[in-house]
């Protein structure tokens, strides 16, 4: 199993290039940082865990830019996989974010990821010019346009949302395509999507017993017709060997955990003890 870290990057406390070195020295495999460009003060969308408009963390409000937080990242790591958990396509334009996310990825070595979310907040997509009831559709379709750009000399795109017409875009990403990861709940429609769109599931926080959804995940997988299995990455609290053991055999392939709004000294000895626990001495 992989591991790794996710930091709810703001403008406070430990900076991203500082946590994403300090996670790969301790052996980390990866390292995710979020995304939302603002809160509208009144919103009508409920916080899937307060239940309401009220927010678990100011740092919903003061997050940085996810693509300036991992380039900066990217300059001062070799190894680490640099991804989102979760970014939000549907409020860019493809056309930029494809440019965006190909010039990290051919800038870091091809270590990009790409995780993606509907965006529990539909009143943020609506600044953005996102209908609520279309979000599934505009995702998809900046994904699709974003892998035209990166894959074809030539590009274009003709949906519903998105339109440009034969085009050239360079750098393409060092590999055949970015790795696309959906971030939602597990349900059977998340995981229909998924099977169209993504190459695997990022669990949510509450997401709970994973056993019966990532049997689901697979089911849907394959009767979708894709090959192999999808990738999961779980969101994990606390380190608990024993859930890390159930969840190998239960199909996880990789395992991320939050770190804590601290001072950055903190968090990095945090990050140490942590690896120390995860990672072989002689992988770190």
């Amino acid at each position: 199993m992989r591991y790794g870290l996710v930091l709810f990057t703001s403008d406070r406390g430990i900076t991203p290039a500082d946590a994403a070195v300090a996670a790969e020295n301790a052996g980390f495999d990866s390292f995710y940082v979020p995304e939302h460009t603002h809160i509208p003060v009144v919103r009508a969308a409920a916080h899937p865990q307060t239940g309401d408009s009220s927010l678990p963390d100011d740092r919903y409000l003061r997050t940085l830019d996810p693509w300036v937080a991992l380039a900066t990242a990217a300059a001062v790591t070799e190894r680490i996989t640099l991804s989102t958990a979760v970014a939000l396509p549907a409020e860019h334009h493809p056309i930029t974010l494809a440019k965006t996310i190909a010039s990290l990825d051919h800038l870091s070595g091809g270590r990009v990821e790409l995780g993606v979310g509907f965006g529990w907040n539909t009143d943020e997509l609506t600044h953005h010019g996102v209908p609520p009831k279309k979000r599934r559709t505009v995702l998809a379709e900046n994904l699709a346009a974003m892998r035209a750009l990166w894959s074809r000399e030539e590009a274009e795109y003709d949906g519903e949302f998105v339109r440009f017409g034969p085009s050239w875009s360079w750098p393409k990403p060092v590999r055949a395509g970015v790795p696309v990861l959906l971030g939602a709940g597990g349900t059977e429609k998340s995981f229909g999507w998924l099977a169209q769109h993504a190459d695997g599931w990022i669990t949510t926080p509450t997401e709970g017993e994973l056993g019966e959804k990532i049997a689901l995940l697979h089911r849907v997988w394959a009767e979708a017709g894709r090959e192999g299995t999808p990738r999961v990455i779980a969101l994990a609290g606390r380190h608990n060997a024993e859930q890390l053991e159930q969840w190998a055999a239960a199909g996880v392939t990789e395992t991320v955990f939050g770190l804590p709004d601290k001072a950055a000294d903190e968090v990095r000895g945090y990050i140490g003890h942590l690896g120390s626990k995860l990672v072989p001495a002689a992988a770190r």
